[in-house]
């Protein structure tokens, strides 16, 4: 699978460690100050989570322990590299599904379900202190955990890179999310079914959706429209599509954004009754308009 590449920038450490570490600024290496409170990046994460309540994440602090297999803990790294973790966090999700609607779902189905949660919450967090604060987190997936029994999620924040022009910072995004989920992809794409295009079209979507949502609990849902359509224009591979948000007017004459997603993300296929999301390509406009 191709990689963007992201702008050469600034690492800045944010654990709160204390430890030595330098930014690059203009070309100079120049110390850092060491502090021994949390950084800035702690901080918007704890205010994502405080804007977004479906974010089951907790933070780890520099000299906390990392999750433990042993208590159903498994890194992106490991899950993606590791049969045993994969089925595991699969096994968790099968039985998620099974408790919440009834019955187990179609190993394809479970493999899709579970890896739209990774990836969307994972846009998330990566996503959600560049809308915040112009920073671009540095999420390695050794320092994300994914907790099989609960769909929980774990995070230990390293650092983040800032960058002066829009341009530059939003291709930073990009290419911090296509490197944190690459080798996740590679890893589910035999479960899943899918193949490059429709995995990259999933991450595409959920970091469309990510962004969206934050500006719907933000209460300016204009502006992350506006910010997720010049972060995925379209031409930006791997991400192989644009947001393309368009408004939908409803006989109230109140308009609604809307864009329809590149692939389905199978939430109708967990029970019988289940219906199509409001941006699923198996939903029309006019059934959208009919049912907001």
């Amino acid at each position: 699978m191709s990689t963007v590449s992201g702008a050469s920038a600034a690492l800045v450490p944010s654990d709160g460690s204390g430890a030595s570490a330098a930014l690059v600024v203009s070309g100079a290496l120049v110390p850092s100050a060491a502090s021994t409170v949390p950084g800035a990046l702690v901080g918007d994460y704890r205010r994502l989570l405080e804007l977004c309540p479906v974010l089951e994440l907790r933070l780890l602090d520099a000299a906390e322990p990392a999750p433990r297999a042993a208590d159903g803990w498994y890194s992106g790294a490991r899950i993606a590299t590791d049969e045993r973790a994969l089925a595991a966090v699969l096994a968790g999700e099968e039985s998620r599904i099974a408790a919440r609607h009834g019955r187990a779902p179609r190993p394809h189905v479970t493999a899709s379900r579970l890896l739209h949660h990774y990836v969307w919450s994972a846009c998330l967090i990566v996503a959600g202190p560049w809308h915040l604060a112009r920073r671009v987190p540095v999420v390695d997936p050794t320092d994300l955990w994914l907790h099989a029994p609960t769909g929980a999620l774990a995070l230990r924040p390293r650092g983040h890179v800032t960058l002066p022009g829009d341009d530059e910072l939003r291709a930073e995004l990009r290419a911090a999310v296509v490197a944190h989920v690459e080798p996740l992809l590679a890893a589910f794409a035999g479960p899943t079914r899918r193949h490059d295009r429709a995995l990259w079209g999933m991450v595409t979507d959920d970091l469309a959706s990510a962004v969206w949502y934050l500006g719907r609990m933000l209460g300016d849902e204009d502006t992350a429209v506006t910010a997720t359509g010049a972060v995925l224009p379209g031409g930006t591979q791997p991400l192989p599509g644009a947001a393309d948000f368009r408004r939908l007017r409803t006989p109230d004459g109140r308009t609604h954004h809307t864009r329809t997603r590149l692939g389905c993300c199978l939430y109708y296929a967990v029970e019988p009754e289940a219906v199509a999301c409001l941006t699923c390509p198996r939903t029309s406009d006019e059934e959208r308009l009919r049912r907001l």
